[in-house]
């Protein structure tokens, strides 16, 4: 997207703290350098909101969910309340990123919908601590997505909006990282916290102070006429799609995201009860131990790679050959972790150490591929819708998964070869390596 765009003589004086926003045929380029503090702030609520609702993913559902039913009953059970909450984040971020294009409030076009999702994630959460059986864990989780997508739909446009296209690989890469972070402090958290409400209602009160403290400095776009189409339940249904055929480049990358999405998520998702299946450990707490140091280990080279990745990408001015080799090896180290329960006492160890070679090329595909769709986004002036329909690249996976998971390649791989997980695994290999290919397919970039 651009910002403001008249000259000096006829442009309105803006509210301090706020830019304004006129029409389309006015639109200035974005500036030359992001405003002073703002990638700060932003990596300060990118922390908060995926600490707050990624953390529960990667082992605080599945330890909540077996609290209340058992473990036996546990991947049916995830697999519902995940894919429900999935299912409302595919509707909701691409629907709040088209409000949010045609948002005309003093407050700004992105603030009102980050500052409102940051507070209804958070009554989400801590309803899922306090949730006594799986239903109303199952309604308080939707809530929670429902707020948090919200939230990501205007902290993700502002990206576009505030930061120029050559700088948003080395933006990307800071902001990829301390995602990451977040979610390793999410799993230590997990670990260290001794109940399940406070498992959810700290790591969520925390993320809501991170993203007031962004939303509420933010120099924020006003829109001072209304779109020049109206809103109608036509418009509200293109939120979720986008032309393929002319754009297939923007659709190539679509299905890359897809694919790594697919893949990767099956290991944070399911590596609690991998590890009760395949290495005899119930106990929960140990499940949350290894989990968080898992993450932890993760993180160092999850962080350098994204940092490094992103910088590079933006140094040769190439993106494909980053995201290519990336997905490839994830690919490598997930069918590595498919194998580790052949390794017997070794495995567990293994599993860390793949941990890593993962997170190295998780790390360098999301930094990367990122600065790579900003750039392929089909319409400048419908940034946060854009980015709303390809974050259904990110949350579809959600909802697939575990169906995928708990109805085909965990059943399907113990009945043909008591290796359920291991099956999975394998699968999200593949997954990923279908991404590398995709991207091969673009050809409006480097």
């Amino acid at each position: 997207m651009h910002d403001t765009g008249r000259s000096a003589s006829s442009q309105v004086a803006a509210p301090k703290g706020m830019v304004m926003l006129q029409p389309p045929s006015s639109l200035s380029a974005v500036p030359s350098t992001a405003p002073p503090g703002y990638v700060r702030r932003l990596a300060a609520a990118q922390f908060g909101i995926y600490m707050a609702i990624i953390a529960p993913v990667t082992g605080g559902l599945s330890v909540k969910i077996q609290h209340l039913v058992g473990a036996d009953a546990t991947p049916a059970r995830l697999g519902l309340v995940t894919g429900a909450g999935a299912a409302v984040a595919m509707v909701c971020q691409p629907l709040a990123g088209r409000l949010s294009d045609r948002c005309t409030s003093a407050a700004g076009m992105r603030r009102p919908f980050i500052v409102s999702g940051l507070l209804v994630a958070a009554v989400g959460l801590i309803a899922c601590g306090w949730a006594p059986n799986v239903t109303v864990l199952l309604i308080a989780w939707c809530i929670a997505q429902a707020g948090a997508n919200f939230a990501m739909a205007g902290t993700g446009a502002t990206i576009a909006d505030q930061v120029p296209d050559a700088k948003r690989g080395s933006v990307s890469g800071i902001v990829g990282s301390v995602t990451s972070l977040g979610i390793t402090v999410g799993a230590v958290l997990l670990f260290v916290l001794p109940t399940d409400l406070l498992r959810f209602a700290v790591p969520a009160i925390l993320g809501l102070l991170l993203g007031l403290w962004f939303a509420l400095r933010l120099r924020d776009r006003i829109r001072q006429h209304p779109a020049a189409q109206p809103l109608n339940l036509r418009q509200l249904m293109l939120s979720f799609v986008f032309n393929p055929r002319k754009h297939p480049d923007f659709a190539w990358a679509w299905l890359s995201k897809f694919f790594i999405a697919l893949g990767f998520g099956a290991l944070p998702g399911y590596l609690t009860l991998f590890l009760a299946a395949d290495f005899g450990v119930t106990d929960t707490d140990e499940q949350l131990q290894f989990n968080a140091i898992a993450n932890v280990i993760g993180l160092v080279a999850l962080v350098l790679f994204s940092v490094l990745g992103g910088y590079l990408s933006d140094r040769i001015g190439r993106r494909k050959p980053f995201i290519i080799g990336a997905g490839l090896v994830m690919a490598g180290a997930l069918a590595g972790i498919a194998l580790t329960p052949a390794l017997g006492a070794a495995g567990m160890p293994a599993i860390l150490v793949l941990q890593v070679v993962l997170s190295l090329g998780a790390g360098m595909f999301f930094a990367v591929d990122q600065a790579l769709c900003l750039h392929l986004l089909p319409d400048k002036d419908d940034t946060a819708k854009d980015l709303g329909v390809l974050n259904i690249a990110n949350t579809l996976p959600q909802s697939l998964s575990p169906f995928l998971a708990g109805v085909l390649f965990i059943p399907v791989g113990n009945a043909l070869f008591d290796a359920g997980y291991p099956l999975l695994f394998l699968a999200s290999a593949v997954f990923c390596a279908i991404a590398s290919l995709a991207i091969t397919r673009i050809k409006n970039s480097a």
